[in-house]
């Protein structure tokens, strides 16, 4: 066994065109768990100068769940910027260009001017998707380049020399036209190596210097199937990937990114070793959120950035429990309790005598400063030993209490549960108390300080009407108050069954026009005719003294008696001078049916109302609080 590392190499490598597709059934039996091999290839880990951290959260990251409002991308691509991308470690950020969605998106993150992350493209292999890039002026755009068999035949019912040429052919347009080609070559852990894919390679480094232009090449595990081994043999090599690309196809580090997915528990390690055998960058998610189970956690590679190379100053990993908020206040996700960095109790410990040393010394059990370095505190464990302090300072920590609404020590009911805990002890408890055990205690005595499952409903209806209703206002044939509006009131309200009551008033408050969704209350509503004075109302007054949308509580309704929440917002003309209100009653249960498929239709097509917050935010220097 003998230790081998290659300075570079001078080897043609042919296409090996074959008539039937190479599977590595011997690898891969499909039947059974995927088989590691060896061949006693050892190599040395050998860094590039730099290595970088590229982003797919708006790409990988957004297939995996509910696709992100443009005010959502727009408040995590500061994140990312603020992250690591004032230093250049987050170099690039990859974004869809299909819809106008997101190319809104790309116009609201490019008008932040950051440098990096620089904003690209991903593409299928396509020519027409090609042209999109280039009339977006992207300087650098991903292309699909599928390179197992398993994609080239199965999927694609193609030849390899039929695909090669097809990627070949596109990755040269794309230098034409000035734009730098970065050639995801799919499923890399799966394909034949030296039969298709350094072929490739090498023809695309003749296109980059016959051209003078870079030609990136992202090595994508696509399934999760590569390994760090030392040893292991391709195509599942990790170490063997990176360096045959480097040492044999004479790709330059710089131009190689590994792109991997955690199917096998891996998707860390397999792109930290990238990294360490010459790989230039590693390509990740926020929170690593991705295609099934998810991409290599961007937090993560911060971390390990960090740890490999000393540069405490490339990244502000403080930033990351306000990502984690945001995740889990704006996008409604639960961050596991346990998940490194961010999660609840990453950093507690309930075990008793861990507890005890941590009370002496939280060096002993805590990874790092973790208030310095990621502005989280240690959680306190409560024992009988922990004090009226130690129970409001729980609360306020733990419940994320702001500044002026902290809990007092002397509050009565702190007191209660210091007694209820100190009973449990009195009666023979020698355990500390969970986390789950002391929030109950503190939702028996403080239920004010919990938000109900009838709250979250609430918000949810307020949210959906909300954009709903704004949209509707945009509209500039309100803004005449005639038939034209009143045609719109109902074809609106006949999109929308579950608004009973739709109207529309000048800025005096007097009712211009109005659509009555259900027959059967026509009568009823008809003690609210044409001209009715509402200018003593809630909903009118407020957005005649804003300019801004209004969302009243719940109420029972006095016409149909069913549960319904108004919503009501200015209507402006072209100077964005207030000339009435629009509003809107919604029956909440008939609404809350709809909630999921509305949710689909209204964010994505909510860009207008999300442009102008993202750019609300843009100039608070990107950093304005969500509303």
């Amino acid at each position: 066994m003998g230790i081998i590392h290659q300075t570079g190499g001078n080897r043609v490598f042919t296409l090996q065109d074959r008539e039937k597709p190479q599977l590595f059934r011997e690898l891969f039996p499909y039947t059974s768990v995927c088989r590691t091999s060896f061949d006693k290839v050892l190599l040395t880990p050998n860094p590039g100068d730099r290595m970088h951290i590229t982003d797919t959260t708006f790409r990988d990251g957004q297939q995996a769940r509910t696709p992100y409002t443009v005010r959502q991308i727009a408040r995590m691509f500061d994140f990312l910027h603020r992250l690591g991308g004032k230093t250049g470690l987050i170099r690039a950020s990859e974004f869809f260009i299909y819809s106008a969605k997101d190319r809104k998106a790309v116009e609201v993150c490019r008008s932040r001017g950051y440098r990096f992350p620089q904003i690209t493209a991903w593409i299928r292999a396509d020519k027409q998707d090609l042209k999109l890039v280039r009339d977006m002026e992207f300087a650098e755009t991903g292309m699909l380049t599928s390179v197992s068999d398993y994609h080239i035949f199965l999927k694609l019912n193609k030849t390899r020399r039929q695909a090669m040429d097809m990627y070949a052919d596109l990755a040269e347009q794309a230098l034409e036209w000035g734009i730098i080609p970065r050639c995801h070559f799919e499923d890399v852990t799966r394909a034949d190596i030296y039969g298709f894919c350094l072929p490739l390679a090498q023809k695309l480094m003749e296109l980059s210097h016959a051209s003078g232009m870079p030609v990136k090449i992202r090595l994508c595990d696509t399934m999760g199937y590569g390994v760090p081994w030392p040893g292991a043999a391709l195509p599942r090599s990790v170490q063997r990937i990176v360096r045959t690309f480097i040492d044999e196809a004479g790709v330059p580090g710089e131009y190689l990114e590994w792109h991997g997915h955690n199917d096998f528990h891996k998707v860390l390690v397999n792109g930290v070793t990238a990294w360490l055998y010459g790989c230039g960058a590693v390509n990740g998610t926020l929170f690593g959120f991705g295609e099934r189970t998810g991409n290599t956690p961007l937090e993560a590679l911060l971390i390990e950035y960090i740890s490999l190379t000393g540069d405490d100053a490339a990244a502000d990993t403080a930033i990351l429990s306000e990502v984690a908020e945001f995740f889990e206040k704006e996008l409604r996700y639960q961050i596991p309790h346990n998940y490194p960095f961010v999660g609840r109790d990453f950093n507690a410990t309930s075990a008793g005598v861990h507890a005890d040393g941590l009370t002496k010394n939280e060096e002993i059990y805590n990874i790092f400063d973790t208030r310095r370095l990621l502005n989280r505190p240690v959680p306190i464990t409560l024992t009988d030993k922990t004090g009226r302090a130690g129970v409001a300072y729980w609360i306020n920590t733990n419940l994320r209490l702001p500044e002026g609404r902290h809990i007092s020590k002397k509050h009565p009911a702190v007191g209660q549960i210091y007694d209820a805990v100190m009973a449990a002890y009195e009666g023979g408890r020698t355990t500390s108390f969970s986390h789950e055990e002391i929030e109950a205690l503190v939702q028996r005595y403080m239920p004010e300080l919990f938000v109900t499952e009838f709250d979250h409903v609430k918000q949810t209806a307020g949210d959906l009407s909300a954009r709903l209703i704004q949209r509707l206002a945009r509209n500039k044939e309100l803004t005449g108050f005639g038939e034209d509006a009143l045609a719109r009131l109902y074809a609106f309200a006949a999109e929308y069954p579950f608004i009973q009551y739709l109207y529309l008033t000048d800025d005096k408050g007097t009712l211009k026009c109005a659509a009555i969704t259900d027959p059967n209350y026509k009568e009823r509503y008809e003690a609210l005719p044409v001209g009715y004075d509402f200018s003593q109302r809630e909903w009118f007054k407020i957005p005649m003294q804003t300019g801004d949308l209004h969302i009243m509580d719940l109420y029972q309704s006095m016409i149909t008696s069913k549960l319904v929440i108004t919503v009501s917002c200015a209507v402006t003309d072209e100077k964005d001078r207030i000339v009435g209100v629009l509003g809107a009653d919604l029956q909440l249960e008939q609404l809350l049916k709809r909630a999921q498929s509305l949710q689909q239709e209204v964010a994505p097509g909510d860009e207008a109302d999300a442009d102008a917050a993202a750019e609300a935010d843009a100039d608070n220097g990107g950093e304005a609080a969500t509303v």
